[in-house]
């Protein structure tokens, strides 16, 4: 069934101009289709990001796409370099020191997209 198929991270926006400049300048994704039923992002082999424009775009309070990086830390220095700003968060289970929240299986750090979208970067240990 589902096993031998891929799967979209499906991420509403405001503003799909604005929006599709920030996957695509600012996170380097390739922009793969565009129609008004179906804007696609390619991100790394077999995955991709599609974007929908509604009125409730930003509005989901949790994290909606997480891309796992080998080096959290220079991904992050990347994305800080095109103004990206990671978000602190001081939960119960979960504290981020300068961005990264760490545990013994991993290191993560959370940013917002143009929209307000809460997305994620994930590095093993």
């Amino acid at each position: 069934m589902l096993a031998d198929s891929s799967v979209v991270a499906i991420v509403p926006v405001n503003d799909m101009a604005r929006a599709k400049r920030f996957y695509t300048e600012t996170l380097g994704l390739t922009l793969t289709k565009e129609s008004p039923e179906d804007t696609r992002l390619e991100s790394g082999a077999g995955t991709a990001i599609g974007l929908y424009e509604t009125p409730y775009g930003g509005k989901a309070e949790h994290t909606l796409a997480s891309w796992k990086v080998d080096d959290l830390d220079a991904e992050m220095s990347q994305l800080r370099s095109k103004g990206v700003t990671f978000e602190e968060y001081d939960l119960p289970g979960i504290k981020t020191v300068d961005g990264v929240a760490e545990t013994e299986t991993m290191r993560g750090a959370w940013f917002k997209d143009s929209e307000g979208n809460i997305l994620c970067l994930t590095e093993d240990r």
